[in-house]
């Protein structure tokens, strides 16, 4: 990764990520896509009642749109013991480096967080409606699934970032919901 630490960002954090920045650009993920594919057992749901986080989902000729974010100089190991507490709690996440682009055209290499397609957490394939259905309803130690959803959308919405799927999503659960938020 040379000597700057990048850090991807599509989902939480965009709006919390937890640590020092230095610098933050809108970037483009190839061969990924946001997807709620995972099932949340800790943060956003239990074992019993799971909920579901976003992860990054092989997906190729695609392309996730997030934010790249470079981690402050003097801060990198920090940084790391911070994401890897929080991102690999339940090893359904894998810590990986890939090459992304920067919204001014760099190319960087970051550490992005995919998920796992063989973990039992795992969920690709769901339908929208069961994913509205069991976000609307779930809630972990870090708060309500729905929370989680409204957050990152309208983070992505502030950054110009469309996503007609988690628009969608967002909308639907809103309904469920009776309009909370």
């Amino acid at each position: 990764m040379g000597t700057e630490l990048w850090v991807f960002g599509y989902g939480s954090l965009i709006w919390n990520p937890g640590f020092a920045v230095a610098e933050r650009a809108v970037a483009r993920l190839p061969g990924w896509r946001r997807s709620f594919c995972m099932w949340s057992i800790h943060h956003r749901g239990t074992p019993e009642a799971p909920g579901l986080v976003l992860a990054l989902d092989a997906a190729a000729g695609m392309a996730c749109q997030g934010v790249a974010f470079r981690v402050a100089p003097g801060t990198e190991e920090e940084t790391l013991a911070g994401l890897r507490e929080r991102e690999l709690v339940s090893s359904a996440y894998l810590e990986t480096v890939q090459p992304l682009y920067l919204a001014d055209g760099r190319a960087r290499q970051a550490l992005a967080y995919v998920v796992d397609p063989d973990h039992v957490q795992y969920c690709g394939g769901l339908d929208p409606e069961e994913q509205a259905r069991i976000i609307a309803r779930a809630t972990g130690g870090r708060g309500p699934n729905r929370d989680y959803l409204w957050n990152t959308a309208a983070h992505l919405a502030e950054l110009g970032i469309a996503d007609p799927d988690l628009e969608w999503l967002a909308a639907r659960v809103r309904g469920l919901c009776g309009n909370l938020r």
